[in-house]
Parts: structure tokens; C-alpha cells; sequence
């Protein structure tokens, strides 16, 4: 099953393997008593799930030392896997539903990430800055661009200057037409050649 990772990100530590390795089992167990993943699409974690959240790496490597906040990060995607790629780098996890917050500190521990912190809670009760907000088809860009504006700040030490990298899918005209001359839309097919893929889109937008 982590062949799919390897596929695409073939120069991994030993240390990422194992926790890449780890992460079906800790998420099927958990699955089972907090539902984060449809039953049906649990036996794609790999290719659904973790290798969907890398396609942010399809946008930008972040440098070491680089702050992330994950917004509406549900059982912790696109969180996890970019705190296993990036361990070097900091990641706040955030969800306003508590046990889906819950699973996400739990599959940290269990890996043994020490990169990661969890947050139940909104955007609004949130006092820090980072670099950079990801999320998962959490919400339009119109909406999450306000939020993200307040917890991203401007001193830039990456390849793009500071802002958001989402994952999204389908038809996105109309939501990134307000920022049509800032936005970067990437396809995440075919570098990612699985039918999947086809329709999934990686987007940045500088803050």
C-alpha cells in the first residue's frame, strides 16, 4: 500500500517509511471508533488520503523551519503526511470538531511526530502567525482567504512568499476569479497518474 508513496517520493528516510508505513493501521483502528474516513474509502488511505495531502509538495518544499497551520484538518489531512515529509517544520492542526481533532493528536503520538500540535477550536481564537495556511477542501477560497489573512505573516524565507496552498477539486473558476491575477492553479494529473488525480487541483495564494 505505501508503494504509491514510494512511487512518487522515492528518496524518503528509513524513518518516513516506517511512519508512512504506520499510519493504515493506526488510522484503521481509530476508524473504527470515530468515524474521520468513509468505510468505503478507508481501504484507500494511501492514494485518497495521504498522497492527495502530498500534492501540496507539487506547489512548494517548505524549508526547514517553515510554521503551517492545517485548517479543518479532520482526522489530519493534508497535516500528517506533510509533518512526516517535512519534519523539520512545525504544524499546528486545527478542527472545530473535537474528536476529529482528537484522532489527529492520537495518530501523531502513535508515529511518534514531534512536529505536530492539535487544536480544537476556530480560526478566530487563534493568536500566532505562520507561514503558511493548507487546508483540504475545507471551504471557498473566498471564505478561508479572510481567516488566513489574520494568521499569516509576512516575513517570507520560502520559494513563494507566505500565504495559502489548498487541495481541491473540480471547477474552481468562479471561486478564484476575485483573485485571478494572484492565484496559482496547479494540476495534480497527470504528475500523479492515478484516475484520481484527474480532476484534483493544488492552488496558491500569496498573502
Amino acid at each position: 500500500m505505501t508503494d504509491i508513496i514510494y512511487k512518487y517520493f522515492p528518496n524518503l528516510t528509513e524513518k518516513q517509511k516506517e511512519q508512512f508505513g504506520q499510519l493504515d493501521e493506526v488510522y484503521r483502528d481509530w476508524n473504527s471508533k470515530i468515524n474521520v474516513i468513509s468505510r468505503k474509502d478507508i481501504d484507500e488511505l494511501y492514494c485518497h488520503h495521504i498522497l492527495h495531502s502530498l500534492g501540496i509538495t507539487q506547489m512548494l518544499h517548505f524549508k526547514d523551519g517553515t510554521s503551517i497551520i492545517d485548517f479543518g484538518t479532520g482526522g489530519g489531512f493534508p497535516g500528517i503526511p506533510l509533518a512526516i515529509m517535512f519534519p523539520k517544520c512545525t504544524f499546528l492542526l486545527v478542527d472545530s470538531i473535537g474528536k476529529k481533532v482528537k484522532v489527529a493528536q492520537a495518530v501523531a503520538d502513535a508515529i511518534g511526530l514531534t512536529n505536530v500540535r492539535t487544536l480544537h477550536g476556530r480560526a478566530e481564537a487563534i493568536d500566532e502567525k505562520f507561514d503558511f495556511v493548507v487546508s483540504r477542501a475545507v471551504m471557498r477560497l473566498d471564505e478561508l482567504v479572510p481567516m488566513a489573512r489574520k494568521l499569516v505573516h509576512h516575513e517570507h524565507h520560502n520559494g513563494l512568499p507566505n500565504g495559502i496552498i489548498c487541495l481541491k477539486g473540480g471547477d474552481l473558476q468562479s471561486e478564484t476569479k476575485p483573485y485571478r491575477n494572484q492565484v496559482d492553479i496547479h494540476d495534480l494529473y497527470p504528475t500523479f497518474d492515478e484516475d484520481y488525480f484527474k480532476t484534483k487541483k493544488v492552488i496558491y495564494l500569496p498573502l
